[in-house]
């Protein structure tokens, strides 16, 4: 018997925008996907996936490797054949039908990173509808890597406001960013200096902001861990935020024990 249903919410994106004009290549995590999705999972939590568009979330082909799974490539087999074949995997609906079947009955949210949410889930009104009904209700909301930058689409303009971050316009989106649920938050996020070697290697360009500076604008308490790609995970009221892929493991851990402390409760 299910223990309660989690929201695991992936994005759509396969490309996002760099400095100067053009795009690079992006994605979902595999790890960060799997490795929370799989927790929950054994702790006896029911996953429903949703998307944006209600299709499975596209993997940055650069995290279906070992490398993101410790190095043990029957882990990264393990998370590949997850990701593949189980049911809740392959039954993504749209965040829209998540909110016209009603939320209430799920007791957390997970969004997992990997830069494609910078793209679309920030500025997703449905995620944002999803969000604040959470909030209200102070049910585990957990966010991985880049997935914090999602947190923002709590706002009330936050297409807008990310569109103020683009352009530069700092003044209009310390305005924008007014009355957002989690300001205050202590959180974490991928790092300036870790979002580096992605830009060198992978996207060959630079992105229009960071991370951290884009949450802190709307008022979170941002740290970050000062080595690069270390395990660290932030917990502040129902709030749960990872900064990195190797934050994969103690995230879970920390949202499945919410989870339960949630239900103990109830």
């Amino acid at each position: 018997m299910s223990k309660g249903k989690v929201l695991v919410v992936g994005s759509n994106a396969t490309r996002i925008e760099i400095q100067g004009g053009g795009t690079g290549p992006t994605g979902q995590y595999l790890n960060e996907t799997v490795v929370p999705a799989m927790a929950l999972v054994a702790a006896g939590y029911e996953i429903v996936l949703a998307t944006p568009d209600g299709t499975k979330p596209h993997i940055d082909p650069v995290s279906d490797a070992a490398q993101h799974f410790d190095g043990d490539e029957a882990a990264h087999k393990r998370g590949r054949d997850f990701f593949d074949d189980h049911r809740a995997m392959n039954d993504a609906r749209t965040l829209r039908s998540v909110i016209e079947n009603g939320i209430d009955g799920y007791a957390g949210v997970f969004v997992p990173g990997g830069q494609a949410p910078v793209v679309d889930l920030m500025q997703d009104a449905d995620l944002g509808e999803i969000l604040r009904r959470f909030h209200a209700r102070r049910k585990p909301t957990a966010f991985l890597c880049h997935g914090p930058i999602a947190s923002l689409a709590a706002l009330p303009h936050a297409k807008e406001y990310r569109a103020a971050l683009i352009a530069g316009d700092v003044s209009k989106a310390s305005e924008l960013a007014r009355g957002w649920q989690y300001a205050g938050y202590k959180m974490t996020v991928f790092s300036a200096s870790e979002e580096k070697p992605i830009e060198e290697q992978v996207l060959h360009g630079k992105l229009y902001f960071n991370m951290p500076d884009a949450l802190r604008m709307a008022g979170g308490d941002v740290t970050t861990n000062p080595v690069d790609f270390s395990p660290h995970v932030i917990e502040d009221r129902e709030l749960i935020t990872g900064q990195n892929p190797r934050s994969d493991h103690p995230l879970a851990a920390k949202l499945v024990e919410a989870l339960n402390r949630v239900t103990v409760s109830a």
